[in-house]
């Protein structure tokens, strides 16, 4: 249990209940280690005894439904060959304790499927731009996906240095974030940034970066890792919307002992197993909806909508109600296109509405109408 509980496992993370998880790959033989990068074919590892480069074992890629049950960046997994001049192998992944996902095609993977971004992710910054790119619908949308991801989001309100008026974006970011810690910062200037890491990047400690292209994703890792490690580009001038500067995901470790999962920007991040995300993104409406007197109420036009009272006297704003109806149909759309127990689950239902309507179009009509 000595290599179990070493330091340079503490210090990616490791803790009880990950070595009671190896328990059955210890008795093999194997050893833990973390994925610090991910490729389609080759992934880097960190053991106890430093970084090296792997490869995932016949029988795991064999068994793999899809991509997500490969290694991905965060993962805790069981390898063999750590010996001097062994070939280091990925026997298996242990149960991830949370993940972000996104959808990916056969032109992505060798399997269609979901794909795990960052995996064992304790907590998610979620940075927006305090610049001509401001969005409130792509926060709820990003809000959304850190919870559904298993991570207590936290909101960072980067660029305030450049923000025309710091004190009404915040309002507005916080009246769409109910429950989430909201910090505004500079990751440019630095402003900030040391009390976010003393917060939140403890040792061991898991954070991922998201939020769409520009918005200072990378310029933040580079001011928590005190080096320029990932490059940044500028903006453009017209709609503040940034390339991609970051390519691949890396689990970076922090001179303080915190560990960051550093993603490519993505302009429009699909709602991936987002029910529970979406819950938790509009608790407010989730509240006010638990005050109908209809459980099943859809807040359209129900008798006693407590949603529809909070949007005619001004406690609920249309656009947000929209905006989780939106998210709603496309986590609909996705479960559809992943799950063919749901897809089945859904052709009943709408072959009873079908059954049901031609029933009553028969008794008001009559056979001939």
């Amino acid at each position: 249990m000595s290599v179990m509980a070493s330091a340079p496992l503490l210090e990616l993370g490791w803790d009880p209940g990950w070595a009671s998880a190896f328990l059955p790959y210890d008795a093999a033989g194997w050893v833990p280690a973390r994925v610090v990068v991910a490729n389609r074919d080759a992934w880097l590892v960190a053991t106890a005894d430093g970084d090296r480069d792997a490869v995932v074992s016949g029988r795991l890629r064999h068994e793999a439904a899809g991509p997500g049950d490969l290694p991905a960046v965060g993962d805790w997994v069981a390898v063999s060959g750590t010996g001097p001049g062994d070939t280091t192998v990925i026997q298996a992944v242990l149960p991830r304790r949370a993940a972000f996902t996104r959808n990916v095609g056969l032109g992505e993977a060798t399997l269609a499927g979901e794909q795990v971004m960052a995996a064992n992710v304790d907590v998610a910054f979620v940075v927006a731009g305090l610049d001509g790119d401001f969005n409130l619908r792509r926060l709820e949308r990003y809000l959304a996906v850190a919870w559904a991801g298993g991570a207590t989001p936290v909101l960072l309100l980067n660029k305030a240095d450049v923000a025309d008026d710091l004190a009404s974006l915040r309002v507005a970011a916080e009246a769409v974030a109910p429950g989430v810690e909201v910090r505004t910062m500079s990751a440019l200037t630095g402003d900030g940034v040391d009390a976010l890491a003393a917060d939140h990047l403890g040792p061991g400690r898991t954070a991922v970066v998201i939020g769409s292209s520009g918005v200072g994703k990378s310029t933040l890792v580079n001011a928590l890792v005190g080096m320029e490690r990932q490059r940044t580009g500028a903006v453009r001038e017209d709609d503040s919307r940034g390339r991609h500067t970051t390519t691949h995901r890396e689990l970076v470790r922090l001179p303080g002992g915190g560990i960051l999962i550093d993603t490519p920007g993505i302009r429009s991040l699909a709602v991936t197993n987002a029910a529970d995300g979406l819950d938790d993104a509009f608790s407010d409406i989730a509240e006010l909806a638990a005050a109908c007197r209809f459980s099943d109420c859809r807040h359209e036009t129900e008798p006693g909508c407590a949603v529809k009272a909070a949007l005619q006297d001004g406690r609920l704003a249309r656009e947000r109600l929209a905006s989780q109806r939106k998210l709603e149909r496309e986590a609909m759309r996705v479960t559809l296109a992943n799950d063919p127990l749901a897809r089945a689950v859904e052709r009943r239902k709408w072959r009873a509405i079908h059954v049901s309507v031609n029933q009553h179009m028969r008794s008001k009509y009559g056979s001939d109408r």
